[in-house]
């Protein structure tokens, strides 16, 4: 390409990178608003089960529980969550169901919201995988996220922001759940949190499904988590829309929904 090629060349380039700028930018704010909604998840295959995890650092981001809308009617589904989070401006990362509850949606067990005791703890025997003991409690508590067994929680009853108690505990103090057996024959879609000693909270979704030992071994053996809590089973649900999850269960109960802090 000679001299006067280039040069009269040159308006027309100019011109033509003008038009694409546009695009150009709102294809990079767009790039940027999906990364930024991207959750802190990846695909983890275990002992030939497909697992979905979430490790979450409650330094980078915020672990909340929901139960009602403003309203005072129960948030009932996932999706149902996340519009009311985008209507109020936020963008959520992830939401997974939150532990077990009555046919009117009520928390079985502790539920607490915004430091708002909703539903107290339920000590008593009973039937069913919550009563299975021991069960335990998933809480926040100044920043910190927390699994420990019921019974040593209502022992030194600390101060929580969010809690919800489910049951039965998979990983306690290192240990698997006495009543777990290694040839046990249930199989359910699974879903529960833990938490590593530098105080991730871990969350696991099976992708099918899976026995209470092999879920517990999960979090104890690969996913480094001394106590973990079974969260539920059969309508175990996630939705994380940035990465093309979307689990769509109705009249679920309490949910945790996960969002980045200004700054992480």
């Amino acid at each position: 390409m000679d001299f006067l090629t280039v040069l009269y060349s040159a308006p027309l380039l100019l011109s033509l990178f003008k038009a694409a700028l546009p695009y150009a930018v709102a294809t990079t704010a767009a790039f940027g608003q999906w990364f930024a909604s991207v959750p802190p998840c990846r695909d983890v295959s275990f002992e030939a089960t497909s697992f979905l995890v979430c490790e979450v650092d409650p330094k980078l981001y915020s672990i909340e529980l929901f139960w009602k809308d403003p309203a005072g009617k129960p948030f009932q589904s996932l999706h149902n969550l996340d519009n009311a989070q985008r209507m109020a401006g936020r963008t959520m990362l992830f939401a997974i169901n939150a532990g077990m509850y009555h046919p009117d949606l009520r928390p079985v067990g502790l539920y607490v919201e915004r430091g708002q005791e909703m539903a107290g703890v339920k000590t008593g025997s009973g039937s069913g995988n919550f009563s299975l003991q021991p069960n335990g409690i998933f809480y926040m508590s100044r920043g910190k996220a927390v699994v420990r067994a019921t019974k040593d929680f209502v022992r030194q009853r600390p101060a929580t922001d969010y809690a919800t108690q489910s049951g039965p505990m998979l990983v306690i103090d290192g240990q698997l759940h006495p009543k777990f057996q290694a040839d046990g024959t249930s199989r359910k879609s699974r879903d529960g949190v833990g938490v590593r000693k530098d105080g991730v909270a871990v969350f696991a979704i099976s992708n099918g499904t899976v026995t209470f030992h092999a879920f517990a071994r999960l979090f104890r053996d690969a996913l480094g988590c001394d106590n973990a809590l079974f969260l539920d089973g059969t309508i175990s649900s996630l939705l994380a829309p940035a990465i093309g999850r979307n689990d769509d269960y109705w009249n679920l109960g309490p949910m945790i929904g996960v969002f980045r802090k200004r700054g992480g």
